[in-house]
């Protein structure tokens, strides 16, 4: 029987809300499972809210794990501020050093306030989840403090959400109007550049064409990891842009099971997942989980894997809007055989570089900077959607499936590919040079 994503979503909620015993309050350290609780609510809420296509699901993980770490780092004598390292992020709002602070009650008041305000637009089933997360988790955080303990961490709270808040206002993200398909935009009509490959009125247009153009996290700005020019165009079958075109023909027309499983496995589709910067938040989630990481550790995962994916799509919609390429429905119907379809929906808006390559580079680099590439770790973040699970030897090799999925659903080119993986583990080096421990 099929589930209704209402059904769906009220059963995730309650997987995200049970399991939290009375145990899970009665240390400090155990904000960081009620950090990462946050994180599962975070991710239901990404897959059911309108105009969470990727590149916004990345700019709020980016945002809500910025707040959260800096309500550690605030009362840390190990954490560093990230004040004056992101761009645009000046003076925070400090502690008042009279008082006592929980920093797993600043927390989750952090979390609380701040997915109110970049959900507020979710449904009616969305908001009673958020509603339901935070009435548990308050219990969770605040069972067994002090009154005046509580009153301050929440006061403080409250003041750091708006700081990080008023933040986000002017970066060029925050306003997404028509689901992110710009009103009024004039296509090119010369060959080799983008062209509508959905009959949806809405999709005549691409997705969000001036997001390269927003202010950056880490990096310098959306240009600072640009990549050369793909292939140049040409319909001469000896030319190396018809032999792209023929390579995703010959490899989708004989797809093997498991290329089939990949392709499914990583499509990652807004509205229908948590989209592919959720996937890796995903998969940081559970390795937290895992290790039953404290507070300082999971927020600071989660801090530099969200900046780096955020900078990662602002990266890679600078290069596809200068380069505004084919995608190889288009040509491959035109030049090789008209036929032919992808075995994944090709995306709204222009080929190149990959997307998912781009942040899968970047989320690899980030954990493998902290971890190291040696890691093995089981991927489960589709089992509830009947896709099961996958076992890899290292992130590196989940982001080069990735990547690779892309070819085998007919969506990209290797140029996109090869090049998006690259543009990813040159922006993740902006956030693994933040600087967040103090010199021993």
């Amino acid at each position: 029987m099929m589930m209704t994503r209402r059904s769906a979503l009220k059963g995730v909620a309650a997987a995200a809300l049970l399991g939290l015993s009375g145990r899970l309050a009665l240390a400090e350290d155990n904000g960081g499972a009620i950090l990462r609780q946050w994180y599962k609510v975070v991710l239901m809420l990404v897959r059911h809210t309108a105009t969470y296509s990727p590149p916004v699901a990345s700019r709020a993980f980016a945002y809500l794990g910025v707040a959260a770490y800096q309500a550690v780092a605030s009362g840390s004598t190990s954490l560093v501020s990230l004040e004056g390292q992101l761009n645009g992020l000046k003076a925070l709002p400090p502690r008042d050093p009279a008082k006592r602070y929980s920093d797993a009650v600043i927390t989750h008041c952090v979390m609380a306030s701040a997915v109110k305000t970049f959900f507020g637009n979710t449904g009616p089933t969305g908001q009673r989840v958020m509603a339901a997360a935070e009435k548990k988790l308050k219990g969770a955080a605040l069972q067994g403090l002090p009154g005046d303990v509580v009153e301050a961490s929440l006061a403080y709270g409250e003041t750091l959400k708006a700081a990080i808040i008023d933040w986000s206002k002017d970066d060029g993200g925050a306003v997404i109007e028509n689901m992110g398909f710009p009103m009024a935009y004039d296509v090119s009509k010369e060959p080799g550049h983008w062209v509508p490959t959905s009959a949806i009125r809405q999709q005549q247009v691409p997705l969000l064409p001036t997001w390269g153009q927003n202010r950056s996290f880490a990096m310098p700005s959306g240009a600072s990891c640009g990549l050369p020019p793909p292939p140049t165009y040409s319909e001469d079958p000896s030319s190396e842009f018809y032999a792209q075109a023929k390579e995703v023909y010959d490899v989708t027309m004989r797809l093997m099971p498991e290329q089939v499983a990949i392709a499914r496995f990583w499509s990652d589709d807004p509205m229908l997942s948590f989209t592919p910067p959720g996937h890796w938040i995903a998969i940081a989630h559970d390795l937290l989980a895992e290790k039953k990481a404290g507070l300082d550790e999971t927020a600071e995962v989660m801090m530099r894997l969200g900046v780096a994916m955020a900078d990662g799509f602002i990266g890679c919609w600078n290069a596809k809007y200068q380069y505004d390429y084919v995608r190889p429905v288009t040509v491959i119907k035109k030049l090789i055989d008209a036929k032919w379809e992808p075995l994944l929906i090709t995306p709204p808006f222009p080929e190149y570089p990959s997307g998912h390559s781009t942040e899968s580079g970047a989320a690899a680099a980030v954990l493998t900077s902290i971890y190291g590439d040696n890691v093995a770790f089981t991927d489960r973040s589709h089992v509830r959607d009947g896709l099961g699970e996958r076992k890899f030897a290292s992130f590196t090799a989940a982001a080069d499936e990735a990547g690779m999925s892309r070819m085998y659903g007919g969506i990209h080119f290797r140029p996109a590919i090869e090049q998006g993986l690259e543009q990813g583990r040159c922006i993740a080096q902006f956030a693994i040079a933040l600087r967040t421990r103090s010199a021993a």
